[in-house]
């Protein structure tokens, strides 16, 4: 029965700051692809850590954090109004890497294969060219 309570706080907590970075915020340093990949939240459901993913440069990823930091204030006084425990969570931002790990794993992916094929059409064309000609074929 904890875990899920701490699983339906998490599920709340990760609707609302997605729909506060969405649709509330109106911070020009948060980047418009940023979202929310999962939340944890301790056990006493005092803190909850919201990782976001931002698909930007290292740059737009610091300030997007910033950005969220600044309005974490307001970000909980929204996550307030949903919650029905007698606490509500502290915010902490931090930023998950994996979406922008798996884009460039699937980058290099898609390289490769594409070298493949190219490499895989060369020797094709190398060995039409070296095939002898079947007799009564012209040359």
């Amino acid at each position: 029965m904890r875990t899920y309570r701490l699983e339906r706080v998490a599920s709340t907590v990760r609707e609302v700051v997605s729909e506060a970075i969405q649709r509330r915020l109106n911070d020009p340093r948060i980047v418009p692809m940023t979202s929310v990949t999962r939340v944890e939240v301790s056990g006493d459901l005092m803190y909850a850590k919201v990782h976001v993913s931002v698909m930007g440069t290292p740059g737009e990823q610091r300030r997007t954090l910033g950005g969220l930091e600044r309005s974490t204030r307001y970000i909980q006084s929204l996550l307030a109004k949903r919650l029905t425990t007698r606490h509500c969570p502290r915010l902490r931002f931090v930023l998950d890497p994996s979406i922008q790990r798996a884009m460039e794993t699937n980058r290099i992916i898609d390289e490769a294969m594409a070298e493949y094929d190219r490499a895989e059409h060369a020797e094709e064309g190398t060995a039409e060219a070296e095939s002898p000609a079947e007799p009564g074929e012209p040359e």
